[in-house]
């Protein structure tokens, strides 16, 4: 059930002023049964004596109190009862009716409040619902109650005013919320806008619209200007500017019920702890439908934040701060420098990376007004942090204007905290500050220098979270987004570029040649795969990555969040000479000499690039063999007793990435040219060629009609002809939850299909280098993504994987390995899926079956061994090396 949907079920209980029935309506908001309720409402379970009085053993000890009563002597008096019986209940309750006073047993937290004001106190009690209230407290309540409340009201109007604009309806949802939270924080005199809506318009809201448009038409005007016709309840509004109430109120209808939510919005809601850089996000989603039920998932947490900006600027300005403490030259050269910076999000969503730079920028200036105070300097207080600092590009009109009302709410807390910690520094609210410019635009159709125009010298940072969205998701505005930029700066191969790109490439030509950083979020796949060697030429020609985090986890605090694996890269330009690289991964970093586009330590930026053939003379890996046949040439084992005894020699085992996997068995019909013409006239034979030639016939693809003429012939074979070998078959895409790729070795009688790669004639020691942790590595890196899943490439994996010169006896030792596997995986029985599990999941993860395990760690030993002496700390040096090696062999062939 919604918070709101729970205080007002319990503002009606206290509303119907019916007394001896509160607790068993109050007890039926939480998850107590009816039978429960009915039970105690009878006497059959309520173990009280007292008259009013009502005790569910381990749940509630209630006692209603006469309003003439010592309230507080009677809660006393049931405290001790209580410390006397065997069994405590959860909560101890008390109350005349005009107070409530309750206990919570287990924690000690008391509540002491008005009756009238349970409804918003109603998770004291929520552990009646299995949900402990620090928990509840985590979800950030306030902001939930205020999103969820607007969206009640947003629904209403839009269901009234089916003709309003969008951005009508959007500005005042914006200046309706600014209003509530002025009257809570001292910016409006308390509860003054609440107040006038009761006082000054009628129950049924038919004129509420005429309230609206005089009230927001005089926020604009300064008091000295207002002319005298303005009505007198208005002198109390101060003048608020800041271009929020700049336009003109959209006329709306309203009614006794969007009234109503007004009004309860403002006395329901406790607008002084609302945290903006969650809000913001929150208040967005009320007016996204797509979104809207999920109103706790659409904000970025704090922590995440703080991961993109302490590395990026925030760590280097506190360090500063300790640099310069007890010396006042520095820390005032200090405060001037983080007035001058300036900020921007070029996707900035509803502001929450803007709002927590501006209020870590405000804590840093106040912290140097102590240390200055500290030391016995007198100091006059002047601003230096302000809001026009401060920019943002985003697509979407109403964030914008989220994005202007979350910074002016983070302003004005700063502004109270700056307050309370520097005596006679005052900094008032209004007029409200404009920022830097928060502007309505693709992002990545406009020059960012209009929007934040900087010189060579000005010390400035990007950062965001831009949107993702894989080349599959995008729809045709965003490729030909990335289509402009591509032309611009000579990119090929766009169009198998993630969306956030883009930002990426925007990035580095605003930074270029001047002092400016950036640093976004990314998906990981702008770091593996066909896109590395797309996107990172054209960035890294002008700048350098100066830090990043490793692929991790993203998600908020939010319950059910979607969580999706992203990187954080940070870059400047080479002006900026910046010898300490640091390499983020969880929570502990290494500092190096260089960051290759891989996010991986490396002495150049090495990119690997396709190639049609092995650069270490490995065998040559084909594609599977593709039949193109309706269904014809394949035979499933249920229809295997069918096949004529004169067409079974014909009859193949057929194996892709699944049945090789998950051991499902196929067969197919496979003959050459002579073979088909001795069995062409078979009845059995017949039926299957004629599906093939339907199909082929069928097809809209000129090139499939002309195999029509070819039935019994696969359209694309890789097989060799009489060969005797054995075939290592590797499964095109597989599990990312594996630590190993389940590969498998074919005899010569096994035809592979498409959906794998295939190599013939192949050794053994081989299939131990791809099954070794030095190729997994190579793979998880430089191989492409089919979702999460890896995907493999003989052209940017196996042809590109290094491999040292191996003895024979290198061979030898790996290929006794591989027979140990081998013999192994017989022994234990059971699919490849099941044998090698899926350990590395992040729900319901299921372990590799030991023994393999343990053999497939005797072959990393071994297959590591080969590259060098030393054993590697982790899979981070393994792909290091591997890289340079890879390196230095293009070098050697150029």
């Amino acid at each position: 059930m919604a918070i709101t949907e729970i205080e007002d079920q319990i503002t009606d209980i206290i509303n119907r002023n019916n007394q001896d029935e509160f607790i068993y309506d109050f007890l039926s908001v939480y998850d107590f049964p009816k039978a429960t309720i009915t039970k105690l409402q009878k006497g059959t379970n309520n173990l009280a004596k007292e008259s009013g009085a009502v005790y569910l053993k381990n749940r509630l000890y209630y006692q209603q109190v006469a309003a003439d009563d010592n309230l507080m002597q009677h809660f006393a008096d049931l405290k001790q009862k209580v410390e006397q019986l065997g069994a405590k209940p959860r909560y101890i309750m008390v109350t005349d009716f005009k107070n409530v006073l309750a206990e919570d047993t287990k924690t000690g937290d008391t509540l002491d409040v008005e009756f009238e004001r349970l409804p918003q106190k109603f998770e004291f009690f929520l552990a009646w619902n299995g949900i402990e209230k620090a928990d509840f407290d985590k979800e950030n309540p306030a902001d939930i109650r205020a999103a969820e409340r607007f969206a009640k009201l947003y629904d209403v109007v839009v269901k009234d005013n089916p003709d309003a604009s969008r951005h009508g309806l959007n500005l005042f949802l914006i200046r309706v919320l600014f209003c509530l939270f002025a009257e809570d924080t001292d910016i409006f005199e308390k509860n003054l806008f609440t107040n006038r809506i009761k006082e000054l318009t009628k129950d049924d809201g038919t004129d509420l619209d005429n309230f609206f448009r005089t009230l927001f038409g005089v926020l604009d005007v300064e008091k000295a200007n207002r002319g005298g016709d303005t009505p007198s309840w208005l002198a109390d509004f101060p003048y608020v500017d800041g271009d929020l109430f700049k336009d003109p109120h959209e006329s709306l209808k309203f009614t006794q019920h969007s009234r109503k939510l007004i009004i309860d919005a403002g006395e329901k809601l406790e607008w002084d702890k609302i945290n903006p850089d969650i809000l913001g996000s929150m208040i967005q989603a009320v007016a996204s439908e797509d979104s809207r039920s999920h109103l706790g998932m659409h904000y970025t947490s704090v922590p995440n934040i703080m991961k993109v900006i302490k590395p990026l600027f925030l760590d280097d300005l506190r360090q500063e701060f300790e640099n310069a403490k007890g010396n006042q030259r520095k820390l005032n050269n200090l405060y001037d420098r983080i007035g001058k910076i300036k900020f921007m999000d070029p996707a900035c969503g509803s502001g929450n990376f803007l709002i927590i730079t501006y209020k870590e920028l405000r804590q840093l200036e106040i912290d140097i007004l102590k240390e200055l105070n500290r030391m016995g300097i007198a100091t006059m207080y002047v601003p230096s942090v302000t809001l026009d600092q401060f920019y943002g590009i985003e697509i979407d009109d109403f964030a914008c204007d989220v994005t202007r009302l979350s910074l002016w709410i983070a302003e004005h807390q700063m502004n109270k905290q700056l307050e309370k910690a520097i005596d006679n520094a005052v900094r008032p609210t209004l007029p409200l500050q404009h920022a830097g410019a928060i502007v309505c635009e693709n992002a990545l159709r406009i020059d960012w220098n209009d929007v934040l125009p900087h010189e060579s010298e000005d010390e400035v940072y990007l950062f965001g979270n831009p949107p993702y969205l894989g080349s599959s998701l995008q729809n045709q505005e965003q490729k030909q987004d990335l289509k402009a930029i591509a032309e611009l700066y000579f990119i090929k191969g766009y169009k198998k570029l993630d969306y956030v790109s883009g930002w990426f490439i925007k990035g580095a030509e605003f930074c270029y040649k001047s002092l400016g950083r950036y640093a976004f979020v990314s998906t990981n796949s702008i770091c593996q795969g066909e896109q590395v060697a797309i996107l990172w030429p054209a960035v890294l020609d002008k700048v350098t990555i100066d830090f990043a985090y490793q692929s991790f986890t993203w998600n908020n605090n939010a319950k059910g969040n979607a969580a999706v694996i992203v990187v954080i890269i940070g870059l400047s330009s080479k002006l900026l000479f910046n010898d300490n690289k640091y390499l983020f991964r969880g929570s502990s970093y290494r500092l190096v000499d260089n960051i290759s586009p891989y996010l991986t330590p490396s002495k150049s930026n090495v990119i690997v690039s396709k190639s049609k053939k092995s650069l270490f003379n490995l065998p040559t890996m084909y594609r599977g063999n593709m039949p193109t046949d309706g269904g014809g040439l394949i035979i499933n084992r249920d229809d295997l007793s069918k096949v004529p005894s004169e067409v079974k020699p014909f009859i193949h085992k057929f194996v892709g990435s699944k049945d090789s996997i998950n051991g499902t068995e196929r067969f197919v019909l496979w003959l050459t040219q002579s073979e088909y013409e001795d069995v062409k006239n078979n009845g059995f034979i017949k039926n299957r060629i004629s599906i093939v030639e339907k199909m082929r016939l069928a097809s809209k693809k000129k090139s499939t009609n002309k195999l029509a003429s070819y039935p019994w012939r696969f359209e694309f074979i890789s097989q060799p002809n009489n060969y005797s070998g054995n075939t290592i078959l590797l499964p095109r895409v597989s599990s990312k939850n594996r630590p190993y790729m389940p590969m498998s070795v074919l005899d010569s009688n096994e035809i592979v299909s498409d959906t794998a790669t295939a190599i013939y004639n192949a050794p053994l020691y081989l299939f131990g280098l791809l099954e070794s942790a030095m190729h997994m590595v190579w793979m998880k890196n430089i191989g492409g993504r089919l979702k999460n899943d890896y995907r493999y490439s003989s052209d940017l994996v196996y042809n590109t994987f290094p491999v040292p010169n191996l003895s024979t006896r290198r061979k030898n030792e790996i290929e006794q390995l591989v027979w140990k596997i081998l013999d192994i995986r017989d022994e234990e029985g059971g699919t490849l899926a099941e044998l090698y599990g899926s350990p590395l999941a992040e729900k319901n993860p299921k372990p590799m079956n030991p023994r393999l395990l343990a053999a497939h760690q005797e072959l990393d030993e071994v297959v590591d061994r080969a590259y060098r002496d030393r054993p590697f700390k982790d899979d981070n040096e393994r792909l290091s090396l591997l890289l340079n090696m890879y390196s230095q062999k293009v070098n050697e062939e150029r």
